[in-house]
C-alpha cells in the first residue's frame, strides 16, 4: 500500500511541478475566497478529465495479453524526459493569459488551462502507469491524486507570497521533471518484466 501511494504521488508530482508556476499565476489574479475555490474546482475538473481519458486508454490496452509488451509503454515517459532535457519546455504563460481573458467562468477557464498545459504530459505518464494497476490499486492512486492536487493548489496559493521559491522552481523544475519522467518509465518497464523479457530475447 505504501509503495502504491508513493508511486501515485510521484506520478502526480512529476506532471505537476511546472504546473505550480501556472497555479501561482492564476492565484495572483484572484482576490476572493470564492475565486480561489473556483481555481481549485477548475483544476479538479481539468485533472479529472485527463485522468478519465488516461484510464479509458489504459483499459483498452489491457486487452493486450503479454504484460511485458505493456511495459514498453514505459518508453513514453522516458522519451518525454529526454526530450525535456534536450529541447526544454514550451512557455505556457501566454496560454494562461489568453484563456483567463476569455469571458467564461473561472472554473471552466482553469479546467481548460489544466487540460491545455498538462494534457500531453499527464496522458503520457498516466496511461503507462494505469496499465500496471488493478481496480483496487487504481482507487488508492485516485485518492492519492486527489490529496496531491489539493496540496499543490494550497502550495501554489502560498507561493504567490514567496517569489524566491517560485524562481527556483522555474529554474530547476525542468530538470526535476525530466529526471522523474525517466525514472517512472524505467520503473514501469521493470515492474512489467519488460527488461527481463528483452534480455531473454537477446
Amino acid at each position: 500500500m505504501g509503495q502504491l501511494i508513493l508511486s501515485g504521488a510521484t506520478a502526480y508530482i512529476s506532471t505537476s511541478i511546472d504546473y505550480l508556476i501556472i497555479l501561482m499565476l492564476i492565484f495572483s489574479r484572484t482576490k476572493t475566497r470564492k475565486q480561489q475555490l473556483s481555481v481549485y474546482i477548475g483544476d479538479l475538473l481539468g485533472t479529472g478529465i485527463l485522468v478519465l481519458s488516461a484510464l479509458i486508454l489504459a483499459t483498452m490496452l489491457h486487452f493486450i495479453p503479454a504484460e511485458w509488451v505493456l511495459g514498453l509503454l514505459g518508453l513514453i515517459p522516458v522519451i518525454m524526459g529526454l526530450k525535456l532535457l534536450i529541447s526544454g519546455e514550451d512557455d505556457n504563460d501566454d496560454v494562461v493569459h489568453e484563456t483567463l481573458a476569455k469571458r467564461r467562468g473561472l472554473v471552466l477557464n482553469v479546467a481548460l488551462i489544466t487540460i491545455a498545459t498538462c494534457g500531453a504530459d499527464n496522458i503520457g505518464i498516466y496511461v503507462p502507469f494505469f496499465v500496471t494497476l488493478s481496480s483496487a490499486a487504481f482507487i488508492v492512486v485516485l485518492i492519492t491524486f486527489l490529496v496531491m492536487l489539493t496540496l499543490f493548489c494550497f502550495v501554489g496559493y502560498l507561493l504567490v507570497k514567496v517569489p524566491v521559491v517560485a524562481a527556483l522552481l522555474e529554474k530547476y523544475g525542468r530538470w526535476i521533471t525530466a529526471t522523474v519522467y525517466i525514472l517512472i518509465g524505467l520503473y514501469i518497464m521493470l515492474e512489467s518484466g519488460t527488461f527481463t523479457k528483452l534480455f531473454t530475447l537477446l
